[in-house]
């Protein structure tokens, strides 16, 4: 028996990463997973995963900057889990960089896996919690937004600051159905982030030093474990908040 059972989640980006982990650890507390992400092999492999744990899950192909493929991925976790109760909006393709090595199309890739794709994910899911009386979602952003020094981010932090806008946003509107709207703004390993360690090592150990904790967080038991939380009845009283999961890294205003 998990804390969660029967509830229904549908998470973006959750192939790899962040939003694996996060999918592995609601699964592990009884929550049926909707696993959808761009690449198809990638969900499989997360669907294939929950299902060894015992688990329930749908492996959705979905690209969050395509208005079709949003509603699409909404309509089949709804006809085959029946609902949703837990929206996790992780998928955003956004990457650092100085002002001037961005394109405008690139921006407006970010912008529509962003905060366009979050707006109509929960647009779209809005009406099926409210019909089930509530649910929660958790929208993915990031403390690079609010670094003293942002440069190199000035890009990846105005998208992500929509997010976060569109967060609170929400909260403020749809409590009154129920609906609980939170942000959490995570630091943990992910495939790119691997990568760019082993290439720079040097840089590396001083990127983990500057944690208080001195260490990466997970994403299953470091993140994973947080958004249990968040969606589940022990953060009932909690909405329109940020959260930031890094270890100490970052200092909220």
């Amino acid at each position: 028996m998990g804390k969660l059972d029967g509830k229904v989640a549908l998470i973006t980006g959750a192939g790899q990463g962040i939003g694996r982990g996060i999918a592995l650890a609601l699964a592990k507390e009884g929550v049926h997973i909707a696993a959808a992400g761009r690449t198809e092999s990638k969900v499989v492999a997360t669907a294939e995963a929950i299902e060894e744990l015992g688990g329930k899950a749908l492996a959705l192909r979905c690209d969050v900057s395509s208005a079709d493929d949003v509603d699409a991925a909404v309509q089949r976790t709804v006809t085959h889990f029946g609902g949703v109760d837990i929206l996790v909006n992780n998928a955003n393709d956004c990457r650092p960089g100085p002002l001037l090595s961005f394109t405008d199309a690139e921006y407006e890739r970010s912008f529509a896996t962003g905060p366009l794709a979050t707006l109509r994910l929960m647009r779209a899911c809005y009406p099926v919690m409210k019909e089930r009386g509530g649910g929660s979602i958790v929208n993915l952003v990031t403390s690079a937004a609010v670094r003293w020094d942002a440069s190199n981010y000035g890009v990846y932090g105005s998208i992500k600051e929509g997010m976060r806008s569109l967060t609170r946003a929400a909260a403020c509107e749809w409590g009154v159905d129920g609906i609980r709207v939170n942000a959490i703004a995570p630091h943990a390993m992910s495939p790119g982030l691997e990568a760019w360690m082993a290439r720079n090592p040097e840089e590396a150990e001083e990127f983990r030093a500057g944690i208080p904790l001195r260490r990466i967080g997970d994403p299953e038991t470091d993140i994973g474990r947080a958004v249990v939380f968040l969606v589940g009845e022990d953060a009932g009283y909690l909405t329109g908040a940020t959260i930031p999961l890094d270890g100490g890294q970052s200092r909220w205003g």
